[in-house]
């Protein structure tokens, strides 16, 4: 029987084909190169955007609602903080260690005869979105201090912040999975509002 990570790592590769063929069908102005180097996928780099006339170069970071096919959800979790050894390890958003300029987020992905056929994708510009989080109150230290005092919590924990039902809220996993991660899930209409993130397809 397959691991968890075998299974994940093949459903990332099958999408990675899907994610491909898009990038070249409606990148006019960038080409796009995978990478494949692990010191760079630890950084939060999995694709490379070079704009064909500034030769710019932007890091990519896929994130995809893998484990819910054929669903158009309207949040999106954001990993704040994981444990490891029973201690608190940074999740990628906020993880200085990460070189991610952009967060590619696929969600409605579609699975047909064992394969990925379409997608959404929106991207999110990560400085901005780090940015307007402290401008609104939601720091790094001010929301792993949340999540430090409900150690073994599982479920929802709204935060002024942020409307819940329109604006998002923290999700501790609790024990339903190992790592015990604690996402920030923000709805992702909000974000294209605030021009933090913007539809691709």
């Amino acid at each position: 029987m397959k691991s968890n990570f075998t299974k994940d790592l093949a459903k990332e590769q099958k999408l990675s084909k899907l994610l491909d063929g898009l990038y070249d069908a409606h990148l006019k102005k960038y080409s796009q190169k995978r990478v494949s180097n692990i010191t760079e996928q630890l950084q939060g780099i999995d694709v490379l955007f070079r704009h064909k006339y500034s030769n710019k170069v932007y890091r990519i970071d896929e994130k995809a609602q893998l484990d819910y096919p054929g669903r158009d959800l309207p949040t999106f979790a954001f990993e704040l903080c994981y444990y490891k050894s029973n201690t608190m390890k940074p999740g990628w958003l906020f993880d200085a260690q990460k070189k991610t300029d952009f967060y590619a987020l696929t969600t409605n992905i579609t699975l047909k005869n064992d394969s990925y056929v379409s997608c959404s994708i929106r991207f999110v510009n990560r400085k901005k979105l780090v940015k307007w989080l402290e401008h609104v109150g939601l720091s790094e230290v001010f929301l792993k201090d949340k999540a430090l005092a409900h150690p073994n919590f599982t479920g929802k924990i709204e935060l002024k912040q942020l409307d819940m039902n329109t604006g998002g809220y923290l999700y501790f996993s609790g024990k339903r999975k190992a790592e015990r991660p604690v996402n920030l899930v923000l709805y992702l209409d909000m974000l294209e509002h605030l021009g933090i993130a913007k539809r691709f397809i």
